[in-house]
């Protein structure tokens, strides 16, 4: 046995016994990053990268068939444009990163290295939009935001990320809400559907709510160790930062309004979402719809037998390729087919092609599936192309499925607040609860369990929401508790 094939994959750590390590064993080992010379920041190797384009192609194509169009601004933002909104000052002050020298010279006016892109994009709108003509504005944009983070962890959070934000402009607030809420729904829908992670929408509390908005919603995803990630928010910014920014615009009447602005973003902490609501003790698990490889081909060809199966493996190569199916053959001497299987297996290849003499014989191939290990030999032959899609479709359902199947069986309901602490102490996961509206409350849960309310789920707007969880008064809401990301 060759030494490469001797060391075979590294272990990875199994999640039981630390998970934390267990995940930047996954990313590393998964060349996804590596950690970058500057504190906090991560360099995205080529997997990972591919893996976010992928991404990234598919919610652009939904953000663009909803009307709105890609444009970029500034990585720079001058200090008295920041300063102009006290509150969203005050909401990004502790990660905010400063430029104060250009070479040599110091700057006569500081520059923000942009944490969000608000203020920026505001100034623009105040000299684009001057008339109900120029309404509505429904602008995206592709970029690297940097939040000087304190503690960081590779796609969850790192001090500079990458992430797309919508900025839009609108004449009034029923267009605003309208448009906020389609935007949390594209989110809802790409999440669910092309990353196969559930999740819960609803409104944000004032807590927790977007400095200077005046209401944030968010999609909140559970992860496979219990805890909460928010998968992506939308926010209805109100007339506050035209008021600050002098956006106005003459309207049909011939008066002179402000306009009403929305903001909604997701970024790369989608990646560790993946890796932590799909993967196992083996590694990741994509989803075939955004897998960076979606077929890993193996021949397995001894000496006397290479020559005809690498032919026939790379006939079928070509075709899976026409058939736009993302495939890659993997046929290194220098390491035995079981090093492949659980190198592939640990980036998460959803399907797995095996080709051998004995395959050849028989006329067919063996399909391993990532997902849940299930193999089966199917002809190699007119139509292999089409089963192979075909059970593509079924991995990533089956993945929604089982992530689905862990959500709804660690989302519990309980009005009595030393269960509520038990079952976030030991068990995590969400819990759904009555809370009273009042902001002390809910600082003191958070105080007392590290709990935070991750938003008002509009699924249950409807029901009683009984008493509040901790003073016992009468409910405004049932919400979701958990502790997060």
């Amino acid at each position: 046995m060759a030494k490469k094939d001797k060391e075979f994959v590294k272990e990875i750590t199994p999640q039981s016994q630390d998970y934390s390590q267990w995940y930047l064993d996954v990313v590393q080992k998964a060349q996804l990053m590596d950690y970058a010379p500057v504190k906090g920041c991560m360099v995205i190797r080529p997997y990972g990268y591919t893996l976010w384009e992928n991404m990234k192609q598919r919610l652009d194509a939904r953000i663009k068939a909803t009307g709105h169009v890609n444009a970029y601004f500034p990585l720079f933002i001058p200090e008295s444009l920041l300063q102009k909104e006290a509150e969203h000052v005050e909401g990004f002050a502790p990660e905010v990163a400063w430029v104060t020298h250009g070479g040599n010279e110091k700057l006569t006016e500081r520059l923000v290295v942009r944490p969000t892109s608000e203020t920026i994009i505001c100034e623009m709108y105040s000299r684009w939009i001057q008339s109900y003509r120029d309404l509505p504005v429904l602008i995206n944009q592709w970029c690297n935001v940097v939040r000087w983070e304190k503690v960081t962890r590779p796609f969850l959070r790192t001090s500079e990320f990458l992430w797309q934000e919508g900025h839009t402009a609108h004449c009034n607030e029923e267009e605003a809400e309208e448009e906020t809420l389609k935007m949390l729904e594209v989110y809802r829908d790409y999440v669910e559907n092309d990353l196969a992670v559930p999740v819960v929408t609803g409104r944000k509390t004032e807590r927790e709510k977007f400095a200077g908005a005046l209401r944030t919603y968010s999609i909140e995803a559970l992860m496979s160790d219990g805890k909460a990630l928010q998968a992506g928010t939308s926010h209805n910014l109100g007339t506050h930062f035209a008021e600050v920014f002098d956006i106005q615009y003459l309207d049909r009447d011939g008066e002179l309004k402000y306009v009403w602005q929305t903001s909604w973003g997701t970024s790369t902490r989608l990646i560790g979402a993946l890796i932590m609501v799909h993967g196992d003790d083996r590694g990741m698990v994509l989803p075939p719809r955004v897998a960076p490889v979606q077929v890993i081909m193996v021949p397995i060809a001894p000496q006397k037998d290479r020559e005809e199966v690498l032919s026939k493996a790379g006939a079928i190569l070509q075709e899976l390729k026409d058939a736009g199916i993302r495939v890659d053959m993997d046929d290194r001497p220098e390491y035995s087919p079981g090093w492949k299987f659980n190198e592939w297996e640990m980036k998460g290849v959803p399907l797995r092609l095996e080709l051998g003499p004995r395959d050849l014989k028989a006329g067919t191939v063996v399909l391993a599936r990532r997902d849940n290990g299930e193999k089966e030999a199917v002809p190699a032959a007119d139509g292999l192309a089409e089963r192979i899609k075909q059970l593509l479709e079924e991995i990533q359902d089956n993945m929604y499925k089982k992530a689905k199947k862990f959500m709804d069986e660690n989302t519990r309901r309980t009005d009595d607040y030393e269960e509520f602490k038990t079952i976030i102490a030991e068990k995590r996961g969400f819990v759904i609860a009555g809370w009273c509206g009042e902001d002390d409350c809910e600082q003191k849960i958070k105080e007392e369990t590290k709990a935070t309310i991750r938003n008002i789920p509009f699924h249950l707007q409807d029901e009683n929401p009984g008493k509040c969880l901790r003073c016992r008064n009468e409910a405004k809401h049932l919400v979701y508790f958990a502790r997060a990301y």
